[in-house]
């Protein structure tokens, strides 16, 4: 697999922890609204800490620096809560405060830093090779591509569904209110083989907070696990690899 634009990286000159090297440990940090987890390579339990609509760049780096104390990395990957580009962040987030667009994450943390959708990352440590579409269910829906060549971040939550309502107003935190739990099954079991068969995808993987709540997934539709966006991080750094 080829890194494309999805993933943006932030080098620094001190080479001493190169990331050209074949294994090295990587701290990744999953940004979340509610909550920001980190978990460095060969650790089992990761350690998380609120966010909030006060969480700048600037404190989320402090927090992870003291979060991740006494642990070894050599590298840093970042599953951002929204749009990212070749120069990172290209969009502010909707649940955390201000400033991330343009900011110097490798100078802040001292380290080489790659920066990833949350969404693309948690699909990247989903994925077991084919054609796969991830859908993140969680304030909205996040849905990133996976071929064996690309990981291309997709907007699926703006397409029309029902009552003129968005697929992100259905299928997120927003539709599961106002649905009710029983209706907001059928609806994801109805809507991942649809966009199954319209990507051409050989599997669907559902990811994000309401991961858990769909109970019979239909044929080629699984559920992810809450470690995944981790594995997806420590792959950022070994894509080339990833089968």
């Amino acid at each position: 697999m080829k890194a494309s634009s999805t993933i943006a990286t932030f080098p620094i000159e001190d080479k001493s922890a190169s990331p050209e090297k074949s294994s090295f440990p990587v701290l990744t940090v999953d940004i979340g609204g509610s909550n920001i987890k980190v978990l460095a390579s060969g650790q089992t339990e990761p350690r998380k800490r609120r966010s909030g609509k006060k969480m700048t760049p600037a404190k989320m780096v402090e927090i992870v620096q003291e979060l991740a104390e006494g642990w070894d990395y050599d590298a840093i990957s970042i599953g951002y809560p929204g749009l990212v580009g070749n120069q990172g962040p290209s969009s502010e987030p909707v649940n955390l405060g201000p400033g991330w667009v343009g900011f110097d994450f490798s100078s802040a943390f001292g380290l080489p830093v790659r920066i990833m959708n949350d969404a693309a990352m948690q699909a990247l440590g989903s994925y077991e090779g084919g054609r796969m579409l991830f859908l993140c269910l969680g304030t909205g829906v996040g849905s990133p591509l996976i071929t064996e060549e690309v990981i291309l971040t997709l907007e699926l939550g703006q397409l029309p569904h029902k009552r003129g309502e968005t697929l992100g107003e259905a299928l997120g935190r927003q539709g599961l209110r106002r649905l009710g739990k029983a209706a907001w099954r059928r609806a994801v079991t109805s809507v991942a083989p649809a966009l199954m068969k319209a990507f051409l995808a050989d599997s669907v993987v559902i990811g994000g907070g309401n991961a858990k709540k769909p109970k019979e997934l239909p044929p080629g539709v699984r559920q992810g696990h809450n470690l995944t966006a981790f594995r997806g991080g420590f792959r950022m750094w070994n894509i080339e690899d990833v089968p």
